[in-house]
């Protein structure tokens, strides 16, 4: 079942570091787990968060397509409307090493924004970066390209491992400067309240260090009345 707006603006209001702090609390999936690799994040800080659902897909650039092995892109548009909106496009390239040719520009991220994705999320290349930040589209990208060479679609709504990380179709993720991380549905309503008691228990650390008169004595006494496991 997809979020309601004020769940997802919700989800939008933190960050992706508190996003991945609430579901440790959890405790459904390992703590390394479905967070990307460190090379792809946002590369416009100023607009904040994104949130959305997985529509997937996967390119090439290197070589042009050999006859017939090119994705129909108005089927692809059409994909993309089955996916619930907010969307955010994760593109997997096949090309090694990645990023030889960006399918992410001006022209891209207009016709994406209008069929309701929010951002991109790619282990490929994008460019183009005032202009998609002006428009408000966000890039979460591992590389940037001054050319799309020959890139295109190779297939769409599978599967793909980006970052380290399987992404399924309408998978939710959310991601900013920091990185992305992919949001566990069953828990994905109560992030925000979690995330709040996450934020209350560092601040009781951070006000024991801020404290005048602090002493290391002082400060075991606060983190283990928060952490009550540390020794």
């Amino acid at each position: 079942m997809s979020l309601s707006s004020n769940q997802i603006a919700a989800l939008r209001a933190l960050s992706s570091p508190t996003v991945a702090n609430a579901i440790e609390t959890f405790k459904v999936r390992p703590r390394e787990a479905g967070n990307l690799s460190s090379e792809i994040r946002g590369l416009f800080p100023d607009l904040g968060p994104v949130v959305g659902y997985a529509v997937t897909a996967v390119i090439r650039a290197e070589h042009p397509a050999p006859e017939g092995k090119r994705a129909s892109t108005f089927a692809w548009w059409d994909y993309i409307q089955t996916i619930p909106a907010p969307r955010i496009v994760v593109m997997h390239d096949l090309d090694q090493p990645q990023g030889q040719g960006a399918f992410w520009g001006e022209v891209q991220a207009n016709i994406h924004k209008a069929l309701g994705c929010v951002g991109v999320v790619t282990d490929g290349s994008v460019r183009d970066l005032d202009e998609v930040g002006k428009l408000g589209f966000q890039f979460c990208a591992a590389h940037v390209s001054v050319s799309h060479a020959n890139v295109h679609l190779v297939d769409f709504g599978i599967p793909v491992k980006v970052g380290g990380v399987w992404i399924n179709p309408g998978g939710l993720l959310h991601g900013d400067q920091h990185g992305v991380v992919v949001i566990p549905p069953d828990i994905a309503e109560r992030i925000p309240e979690s995330a709040e008691r996450v934020a209350a228990d560092e601040q009781r650390i951070i006000r024991a260090c801020q404290a005048e008169g602090i002493t290391v004595e002082r400060l075991k006494a606060a983190y283990k009345a928060v952490r009550p496991d540390a020794y």
